[in-house]
């Protein structure tokens, strides 16, 4: 909108004054896009995790958290690793970290034999906690 200044050492000049309304309009449209694909976006390694009630936990900080898929593959995070490198890794990696605690995926089709081994490298790490991830349990209606 244009007014007409009322001062009087600017008579007759025009006043232009922003519009904000439209880069409003625009700014929610962007946060509501970014609010529907930033869920999308996490990829990750796909496992079949076992089914327990248990308390959920706070995410607030990175935690390092070691998968093991159905075909016995470790992953630290997203690196994939062996099992004679695990415990080497591990140890650099908790070198530079307060907080000296893993979380744990496994498939539940690998044997419990090898869950319990790559429990075991974990120990020998250093790491002071292990956390089981798994999943709720679904409620039958």
């Amino acid at each position: 909108m244009r007014r007409k200044l009322r001062d009087a050492n600017n008579r007759g000049r025009l006043l232009a004054e922003i519009n904000v309304t439209p880069l409003v309009d625009v700014v929610l449209v962007l946060l509501i896009i970014f609010m529907v694909t930033a869920p999308m976006l996490q990829m990750g390694i796909d496992v079949d995790l076992p089914k327990v009630k248990s308390r959920s936990m706070d995410v607030a900080e990175e935690k390092i958290v070691l998968t093991v898929n159905g075909t016995k593959e470790i992953f630290i995070n997203k690196d994939k690793t062996n099992m004679a490198l695990l415990s080497s890794k591990l140890e650099t990696m908790m070198s530079s970290r307060i907080d000296r605690e893993v979380f744990m995926r496994a498939d539940k089709n690998v044997p419990y034999g090898f869950v319990v081994e790559v429990m075991s490298e974990i120990r020998k790490a250093g790491v002071d906690k292990l956390g089981m991830i798994t999943e709720p349990p679904e409620e039958h209606k």
